[in-house]
């Protein structure tokens, strides 16, 4: 073997060895993204699962505000549905733009639910309500933890898949770019609830 027959099997090796790497990186990183959203699966569950027990408290107090209720019912139902199919897919753009529209709704009808719930001493006074709304309060508050992990990781993996050179890897293996949660769609969303009693 010359030199350069040396030289250039040691130059394919590095290569190949970097390609490696990279790949396996990008992979780890997508994983990561993948645990990231089932830490705030976790949390979304928790949270689901306290919505109906507060609607049914209130329900007694609320009965000439069942549109209210109604609509929390409606927007935590899609929610779930839009988290499972995230689940099957956590970096992929679609499900998860599905998810922060879901979201945005669930945390509208909850905003007016709590506004409507505060123009009514007997059920802000009501001890069970009061011990599922600061549930409910560390609840989102591990929500904004998780989404902010699974942002990170998003990012992380969105940099590395789109930084040279392990774009080319990454676009040689079909490395799509993830999408990030969004906890706000619109202007509109981050405007104050308004209520009309």
């Amino acid at each position: 073997m010359s030199v350069s027959e040396v030289i250039l099997l040691a130059l394919g090796a590095t290569v190949l060895f970097w390609a490696v790497g990279a790949y396996n990186r990008l992979v780890r990183l997508r994983n990561e993204i993948a645990n990231a959203f089932a830490q705030i699966d976790v949390q979304l569950k928790r949270r689901h699962d306290l919505i109906p027990n507060l609607v049914e408290t209130a329900r007694a107090y609320l009965q000439h505000e069942r549109d209210t209720l109604e609509r929390v019912t409606a927007a935590r139902a899609q929610v779930v549905a839009a988290t499972d199919l995230v689940k099957t897919q956590p970096n992929q753009p679609g499900p998860i733009k599905s998810l922060n529209l879901a979201e945005g709704a669930l945390a509208g009808a909850l905003g007016r639910f709590m506004a409507v719930v505060e123009a009514y001493p007997e059920l802000k006074a009501d001890q069970q309500l009061q011990d599922l709304r600061e549930e409910l309060t560390h609840t989102e508050n591990k929500v904004a933890f998780s989404r902010q992990l699974f942002n990170d990781a998003t990012l992380d993996y969105n940099n590395a898949a789109h930084q040279f050179p392990a774009n080319l890897v990454a676009g040689l293996f079909g490395f799509k770019t993830a999408e990030m949660l969004q906890s706000t769609q619109s202007e509109a969303e981050r405007a104050p609830v308004t209520v009309r009693l």
